[in-house]
């Protein structure tokens, strides 16, 4: 097992302190609980938004303040788990409601009957499921959410579900071990077997459902919010993603119309696997490891799950590594793990001036997207990384024809750079329940976002934070240039905005105006509004989850030029 597997598998010190404080509060609440349910104090409220659960972790329910009346213990001061609570108070509010494991077997520890927080529409998205802990999704929600995500899987492959193989992993989060056991429950209650791979990045879990060929997974995660969230990511066969039109609706409409009363009977297995040595061999093998040369490299793990699953890597390659937040901590102690926002990377930007590193490299909370910071201090556009990828592995697998997939809010780069190394560019849909699929049906070999997801057909398809940070390694090396030497070409000739969001009242009226005003262009309707002009072009689009436009633009002619027809356009949009 490499070195830091076995931190991750039994959660770190973090989830060992949280353990201890589970089992100190759970000690003092069950002594008081046994005298309740004694005296019968306490009884089962068969509401239809409550149940009665074995194991079951409770909390207010969902719009209360501290959830009020006899279970106004639950959250000490009317803390909200949800909204940043300490860990004491955090903890507390999973102890009503749920005994220690050990003692199951004592008929007076059994689980006390509390009512179920209702699992709100708004935490089914458009490419998984998340929320706030403790205020949109407890560990009720996430049993319901298990049982209902293996009864989907059921139908999707026309086979009952008891035949179902499933993976299971997850991240860093101090909520994480709890979450991930009642989603973990719910698709055993339904009956299937789950193989359990603890914590793990993202991609580790495609990798598990992918090797194993397993009938799909889940990842419990919430990637790069703050850590107050929590959520899972959902894959059918293959680690195919399921989406708000295929699967994520259905796992919904289940958990709203009522799971019913499993049946003790048809109870599934679990069996804990560990995927690290499996992972990292196969993700080596899209390089020559004797290729890359000792760089000097920033790496920034946001303490999220890149440090366990990329380190053992770049430790292989004999690289000289500047480690910043490195260690899982489900605190987030330093910054939010999401380096596209950019008051989160100005840490590893300054620390590669600092040090004249040859580059940085920063990943999101699961690890499952990577950005890069030249030798300069510069920001790696995605755009551009998405370019530098595919000549490379273009380059690597000389006797084509290959696809590439790329982003359709892309700088022209993409797609000019793909043409000349002899591939054929494809735009698509943004979001990874469309680049998946459309990799497989394309053969593409290659596919990538502005957004730092990148694709991999000999990866599953599926999107790895792994996978670019070798072969930039790589590239780098072969090549004997720095990285902002490879960019200077992008940087000369392509003017690119950036993602621009504004607020709108009415997104679909602001995009007919901006259509009707730019008839004359070349208009395509494949994600939002897309116009493109002989010199320009740009793409607008609604949210998913907010009422917000996105806009997105590219000038070959100069950055002035650029920033004007950008104010035009924004002018438009604001009103």
């Amino acid at each position: 097992m490499p070195p830091m597997a076995h931190q991750n598998r039994t959660s770190g010190r973090c989830s060992r302190r949280w353990r201890a404080k589970v089992a100190a509060l759970a000690r003092s609440r069950r002594s008081r609980a046994r005298g309740d349910r004694r005296a019968n104090a306490w009884s089962c409220q068969y509401q239809p938004s409550s149940r009665c659960t074995a194991g079951s972790v409770s909390g207010p329910r969902f719009g209360e303040a501290g959830g009020g009346g006899e279970h106004a213990d639950v959250v000490p001061g009317g803390a909200q788990p949800g909204h940043g609570a300490a860990l004491d108070d955090l903890v507390a509010a999973q102890v009503v409601g749920r005994v220690e494991v050990g003692d199951r077997e004592d008929p007076d520890d059994r689980p006390i009957i509390a009512p179920r927080m209702p699992v709100p529409a708004e935490i089914f998205k458009a490419y998984d499921v998340r929320g706030l802990y403790g205020e949109q999704l407890d560990g009720d929600g996430a049993e319901a959410i298990g049982r209902a995500f293996a009864r989907t899987l059921g139908e999707l492959a026309g086979k009952p579900v008891s035949e179902l193989r499933l993976g299971l992993g997850r991240d860093m989060r101090l909520t994480a071990p709890e979450m991930a056991a009642r989603y973990r429950d719910g698709m055993t209650a339904e009956g299937a077997a789950v193989l359990d791979a603890g914590q793990v990045g993202t991609e580790m879990l495609y990798f598990l459902v992918g090797s194993r060929e397993l009938d799909g997974g889940l990842m419990c995660t919430a990637s790069h919010n703050p850590k107050a969230y929590t959520g899972a990511k959902l894959v059918r066969e293959g680690a195919i993603p399921l989406s708000g039109d295929t699967g994520i609706a259905d796992v919904q409409a289940k958990v709203e119309a009522g799971l019913g009363e499993p049946d003790p009977a048809a109870r599934g297995t679990v069996e804990e696997v560990d995927v690290y040595a499996g992972f990292h061999e196969a993700a080596l093998r899209f390089i020559d490891p004797a290729n890359v040369r000792p760089l000097k490299v920033v790496v920034d793990g946001g303490n999220g799950m890149a440090g366990p699953m990329v380190g053992p890597l770049l430790e292989r390659l004999g690289l000289d590594l500047v480690t910043t937040y490195w260690e899982p901590d489900g605190e987030l102690p330093d910054h939010e793990p999401n380096p596209l926002l950019e008051e989160n990377r100005r840490f590893i930007v300054d620390k590669v001036r600092e040090t004249g590193a040859d580059l940085g490299i920063a990943w999101d909370g699961d690890a499952d997207r990577c950005f890069f910071i030249d030798d300069t201090g510069a920001f790696v556009d995605g755009d551009f990384l998405t370019a530098i990828l595919a000549e490379h592995l273009l380059v690597k697998r000389a006797g084509g024809p290959h696809s590439i997939l790329y982003d359709l809010r892309a700088s022209r780069a993409v797609a000019d750079t793909v043409h000349a190394a002899g591939g054929t560019a494809h735009a698509n849909r943004v979001g990874h329940a469309f680049f998946k699929p459309r990799m497989r049906d394309e053969g593409a070999i290659f596919g990538g976002e502005v957004s730092g997801h990148y694709y991999f057909r000999d990866f599953y398809n599926a999107d790895s934070g792994t996978v670019p940070a070798l072969l930039i390694l790589e590239k780098l090396s072969v090549e004997g240039k720095t990285l902002s030497e490879v960019l200077e070409p992008y940087h000369a000739r392509y003017f690119i905005s950036g993602e621009i969001n504004s607020e709108v009242d009415d997104a679909p009226a602001r995009m007919a105006e901006l259509e009707e005003r730019h008839a004359d262009g070349r208009i395509s309707h494949v994600d939002g509004l897309s116009v493109d002009y002989d010199d320009w072009h740009f793409n607008v689009r609604p949210s998913n989850t907010e009422p917000l436009l996105r806009l997105t633009l590219e000038s070959l002619v100069s950055r002035e030029d650029m920033e004007r027809r950008r104010d035009e356009l924004l002018a438009v949009i604001r009103g």
